[in-house]
């Protein structure tokens, strides 16, 4: 593209994101290259739904993930990013659902085919809108191979594995609990029910003593339509409360059933009454105790969340209605003791928000046992490092304590079971194509298994089944194992171990090298940002209004590892902010290297100044702290040196301390700074590029002089080399900047008019320190606004002097004639009164316990903040008055 050499007066980031957005895929800067002799990294996308739009998870998620590759890329190294989407089976069938719900239909009107039909038509009108508010964030992936975990190569591999799993032995189909949606008819993983505190109740219910009439055993349960399902009543085994009717029986209320009293160390004899009742088909821990001793399973629901016959009086009653009818008669009855207020976890289902029941039903299982030891003994060998390192103890846990994994939907969308019943034997025949007879009696009488696998089956192939297995690819042998995945913690055990499982099953080898977690975007006060709560950062608005580069510098500034970022406007405008400082600093730059070209040779043979061996020695440290915090993902390290170094040593330091050189007649000393200005320039555009991508190429290209690449992308990352200085010199700068900081400490603290020229007195330790102030004299005068300064060792020291020391330097500023000290006195004193009564104001106020007790967490967190910084401002200005009062001359 024709490349523009101006800056315009002000950063507009749209039509420049938009700009070299497009330049970009356009060229094929993305994609990766096969057996191009490069090095390889790859990273593959944690796939979004298909029906998704950005969130805040997704932008930090992909900004660390394009900052790494875009890193990668101008270190030399073949980047492959493996972008796709997911075909969120539930989410998406819900969508279409909802469509012909507004038309009048369901699914069952259109049937299975023609639903399908349906859904990949909303696909290819609407679905994937996420891919393009990526590409908006600056997300840097291979395009041009996107994949679906729907697309033909994909159901291939998942069809592979499923065969190959069943033939295994580790594909099983069996009667057991799972959670179910009533609304949605399937069943759903545990990461697919959310949770909410409610208000609740806990009724305590008496269940009569079979053979000892007027005793009873009371029972308290959060859930008394469950009682129907009963099939015993657990105390703990050391429990002398109830030891002598361990063994006996309890008449079930309602019902008349006779179930036993059971000994388990399951219950809590601590809560309650220290006895629960036991439903196996109805509560997931009550399953497990009915496996150890032998208890009926009765489900009491049907799949819409009604009574079933097993419920008898109450068979038909939706389930909810039906609890209030069973308290009502339990009530009737004297056998309900009492009622208590109760705090609960509910679960819904993620999509309709529906109750999720625990329920009893035939579904498919992986059996996760022998999979989970290979993945657990590949995280302990280091073959996979997982990051922080505390999530490795949580990866062990889960991995040590894992259940069978129950992958089959009642849904229609999705990877449909390749499992065939034969209805002449009962046979089931599992096959890669559809079979033409039954694998026991040959008969063709043979259908379909309905269900389809859990999206999170498809999932758990991504790093190997985008790069085309089971077919041995090119992609396969570069790119796998993936080099690094940055997920969130909450798909540590949902994807990221199921990854590890299916890798190193069919691969023989690990997904990853490397896990990354990254915490959650929280909002200004730590709060999970919801929908409910209405407190939730859109980040498409923010591009909008800050443009991409300030959002994503603010993410990465604030990606502390293992800690959750709390994410304010402000921030995104502050980092906004810096943006505009870099373009001005490019602006200056580029207004004064008008005729200048880059010479071959670069920097040698200019006799360099001070300033700039310093500015060459801190973009050497700056360059090398970067690269090592890259290598530790400590992003918030990465953002911090570079805003450092490019605010204070460039922008403040020095462009002011080589001004003087650039507006002079000395065509020598123009030459070098210029030089300099521009080096330093250069590398700082290519060290901020993965974090700020737009914005680097549009200066990048408005420099002067040709480069070896076309777009930044591809120029090589500052590693810290190659940069001569003089290390003595550069000391000698830093010695000089910390005399102009004393000096600037003093104008502020004795509220010295900044523009007033002042008179500087150096008591010097030794001939070094003097010898530091004369070389340093012009730099002193222009950026401290000194007119006359004397130095000496052991100097005079000149009456009502304000004092400041740096390093062996005395700095003694006479104050005679420059300000008024009663004056300054008198205004400090009203300063520090008015903050007094802000900071005993708040102190009242956070001592008042019934405030503190009352008040939301986020106003006692901001009148915290406040308290803090009165309480700083309140220490600046008594030690501001102290040192004025000691200029007061005594009577």
């Amino acid at each position: 593209m024709t490349i523009d050499r101006t800056l315009a007066k002000a950063y507009e980031p749209h039509d420049v994101e938009k700009r070299w957005y497009a330049a970009w895929e356009s060229q094929g800067c993305f994609h990766a290259e096969l057996n191009n002799g490069k090095p390889s990294y790859s990273i593959v996308i944690p796939p979004p739904n298909v029906t998704g739009a950005l969130h805040m998870g997704h932008a930090l998620n992909n900004t660390l993930q394009d900052i790494l590759c875009r890193w990668k890329r101008m270190q030399g190294y073949n980047v492959l990013w493996m972008p796709g989407t997911d075909h969120a089976g539930i989410a998406t069938q819900n969508v279409v659902e909802r469509q012909l719900a507004a038309a009048g239909q369901d699914r069952h009107d259109l049937g299975r085919e023609d639903f399908i039909k349906r859904v990949w038509q909303w696909k290819a009108e609407s679905g994937g809108q996420i891919i393009g508010q990526l590409k908006r964030l600056g997300a840097s992936c291979d395009w041009e191979r996107e994949r679906f975990t729907m697309d033909a190569g994909l159901s291939t591999a998942v069809r592979t594995v499923f065969v190959k799993l069943y033939e295994d032995g580790l594909i099983y189909r069996a009667n057991r609990l799972i959670n179910w949606c009533p609304r949605c008819h399937t069943a759903l993983s545990d990461i697919e029910v959310e949770h909410e505190d409610a208000k609740g109740h806990l009724w305590h219910i008496r269940y009569p003593v079979v053979g000892v009439p007027g005793r009873f055993i009371i029972v308290a349960t959060t859930r008394p339509e469950t009682m129907l399902g009963d099939t015993a009543v657990a105390v703990h085994p050391e429990d002398e409360r109830y030891a002598d009717l361990v063994g006996q029986h309890v008449r079930l209320p309602l019902i008349d059933r006779e179930i036993p009293v059971i000994a388990d160390a399951y219950v809590d004899g601590a809560f309650g009454t220290g006895v629960v009742k036991i439903t196996p088909a109805h509560d997931f821990n009550d399953f497990e105790v009915g496996q150890r001793h032998g208890l009926d399973q009765i489900n009491i629901l049907d799949e819409s969340g009604n009574i079933n016959a097993a419920g008898r009086q109450y068979e038909g009653m939706e389930r909810f209605a039906a609890r209030t009818k069973i308290v009502a008669d339990l009530d009737a009855l004297g056998l309900l003791e009492k009622i208590d207020e109760h705090a609960l976890s509910i679960g819904g289902c993620y999509r309709c928000k529906t109750v999720v029941e625990p329920y009893l039903s035939l579904q498919w299982y992986v059996k996760t046992g022998p999979l989970a030891e290979r993945a657990l003994a590949a995280v302990r060998a280091g073959e996979t490092r997982i990051l922080p390192e505390q999530w490795e103890k949580n990866y062990y846990e889960w991995m040590e304590n894992i259940h069978d994994w129950c992958i089959s939907r009642q849904i229609w969308w999705g990877h449909r079971i390749p499992a065939w019943y034969c209805d002449h034997c009962g046979a089931v025949t599992v096959a890669m194509d559809e079979p033409a007879h039954c694998c026991q009696c040959g008969s063709d009488e043979l259908r379909q298994e309905t269900d389809v696998l859990d999206t999170w089956f498809s999932s758990a192939l991504w790093p190997f089944s985008t790069m085309g297995w089971p077919e041995k690819t090119a992609e396969l042998a570069a790119f796998y194992p993936t080099s690094c995945l940055v997920t969130g913690f909450d798909i540590l055990f949902f994807w990221v171990a199921r990854m590890m499982m299916t890798g190193l099953h069919f691969m023989d080898k690990v997904p990853f090298k490397e896990v990354y977690i990254h915490a959650l975007v929280r909002d200004a006060h730590g709060q999970k940002m919801s929908k409910s709560k209405g407190n939730v950062i859109d980040p498409l608005v923010i591009i909008d209004e800050y443009g991409a580069d300030a959002f994503r510098f603010t993410l990465t500034a604030f990606a502390a590892m293992g800690r959750d970022i709390k994410l304010a406007t402000e921030r995104i405008a502050g980092y906004r902010a810096f943006a505009n400082k870099l373009w001005n600093a490019a602006r200056f730059t580029l207004m004064n290297l008008e005729g200048f070209t880059p010479a071959h040779e670069g920097l040698s043979g200019l006799t360099l100044s001070l300033p700039d061996q310093w500015i060459l020695k801190r973009l050497s440290q700056t360059a090398e702290q970067v690269n090592v915090a890259l290598v530790e993902y400590k992003f918030n390290e990465v953002a911090s040196l570079l805003y450092a170094f490019t605010w204070n040593d460039f922008c403040d330091w020095y462009i002011e301390l080589v001004k003087d050189d650039l507006y002079g007649s000395d065509a020598v000393a123009k030459l070098r700074a210029q030089t300099v200005l521009y080096t330093v320039l250069e590398a700082l555009l290519r060290l901020l590029h993965p974090l700020m991508p737009f914005i680097t190429e549009e200066i990048w290209q408005s420099l002067p002089g040709t480069r070896p690449t076309s777009t930044i992308m591809y120029a090589p990352y500052p590693d810290g080399g190659g940069y001569i200085f003089d290390a003595a010199s550069a000391a000698q700068m830093e010695q000089i900047m910390e005399v102009i900081r004393a000096i600037r400490n003093i104008r502020g603290e004795m509220d010295v008019n900044p523009g007033r020229q002042i008179s500087v007195v150096f008591d010097c330790r030794n001939e070094g320190d003097l010898a530091v102030t004369r070389v340093g004299e012009r730099y002193i005068r222009t950026l401290a606004r000194v007119k006359e300064q004397l130095g000496a060792i052991n100097v005079a020291r000149p009456e009502q002097v304000a004092t400041q020391v740096a390093g062996g330097i005395e700095i003694l500023v006479p104050l005679a004639g420059l300000i008024d000290v009663a004056a300054e006195i008198e205004r400090l004193g009203k300063e520090i009164a008015k903050v007094r009564k802000d900071v005993e104001m708040f102190e009242k106020k956070l001592g008042n316990e019934a405030f503190v007790a009352r008040a939301p967490a986020e106003v006692l967190e901001k009148d915290r903040a406040k308290l803090s910084d009165a309480t700083e401002k309140l220490a600046i200005l008594n030690a501001s008055l102290a040192k004025i009062q000691e200029l007061k001359p005594s009577r």
